[in-house]
């Protein structure tokens, strides 16, 4: 049992670093605050100041090229978790559904070959290649008054 604990301590960080430079970090954060601050006692705003450092860090590890200060933010993470999910194996539940809600959908993506095939002679103006567009205006050609 620790050994699933362990790895699912280490996925919750991967994903938590990963959520660190992504749009939605406001929602990871708040989600992760949730989570320690029922389980360790900690005040919600000591944990998320404690996230925020890290993001911090992150970040300036990530502008400098600085591989191993990202893969030490990663790995306090996966330690603290891992030492909350020992002492409350029950907190693997809304581990995992943390994860599920804020990790990437896998097979998401549309893979599709595409042929582009332009007539009626010469362009003189963009062309636009789209899956589906739903309402373009048009103006005078180029060239034509």
């Amino acid at each position: 049992m620790e050994a699933e604990l362990v790895a699912l301590a280490a996925a919750g960080a991967t994903t938590l670093v990963q959520q660190m430079v992504v749009d939605s970090w406001a929602q990871a954060r708040d989600r992760m605050v949730s989570f320690f601050s029922r389980r360790g006692g900690d005040e919600e705003d000591v944990i998320e100041g404690e996230l925020e450092t890290s993001r911090g860090e992150l970040a300036a590890a990530m502008e400098a090229s600085d591989e191993q200060t990202a893969l030490d933010v990663r790995a306090e993470w996966r330690t603290r978790l891992r030492r909350t999910l020992l002492a409350n194996p029950a907190a693997a539940a809304e581990l995992r559904s943390i994860i599920a809600d804020l990790a990437p959908p896998e097979g998401d993506q549309q893979v599709a070959d595409v042929h582009n095939t332009i007539s009626g002679g010469v362009q003189h103006g963009p062309v636009i290649q789209a899956g589906n567009v739903g309402s373009l205006s048009f103006g005078t050609p180029f060239g034509q008054t």
